[in-house]
């Protein structure tokens, strides 16, 4: 089943790409390799989580935010590409979350992400990952995810 059609079973639909918040671009290729700038929680220019887990946001919530983060990290995947056929394997997540001081459990927010990319995409979905709790974020967000993917072509 091809990914989109993936998502679409899942429930879920792509947001259109997010612009990027500065000087650069969403995505860089080298060879087969498509670095993706971090991506936070927004969905039509509005964010849909700010503040720390912990305090605002519980862990599930947090596993939401960064779910989103992940949808829009295929937008601009897409965007760069064509289509999500082209990913041979989801490579590096790194993954930050904006949580109170002495947040032990940022991996289990950023499953988040690296659940839905193993849904839609299965063993080419598994990566590597890192799973950071900070004290700040852009514009307030909840979550942030940067992700690297291999290529077919």
């Amino acid at each position: 089943m091809n990914p989109e059609a993936k998502l679409a079973e899942l429930g879920f639909t792509l947001p259109a790409p997010p612009p990027s918040g500065g000087s650069y671009l969403p995505t860089i290729r080298t060879g087969n390799l498509l670095y993706c700038a971090g991506t936070v929680c927004m969905i039509d220019g509005e964010m849909t989580h700010t503040g720390k887990v912990g305090q605002e946001h519980t862990v599930e919530s947090g596993a939401k935010a960064a779910e989103i983060c992940a949808l829009n990290t295929l937008a601009n995947i897409k965007a760069a590409v064509g289509s999500l056929d082209q990913i041979a394997q989801i490579v590096m997540v790194n993954g930050f979350v904006n949580a109170v001081d002495g947040f032990e459990n940022s991996p289990a927010v950023i499953n988040g992400a690296s659940n839905l990319f193993v849904a839609v995409f299965g063993d080419t979905g598994k990566h590597a990952r890192a799973a950071v709790a900070t004290n700040g974020l852009p514009l307030g967000t909840t979550v942030e995810i940067q992700v690297t993917v291999e290529l077919k072509s």
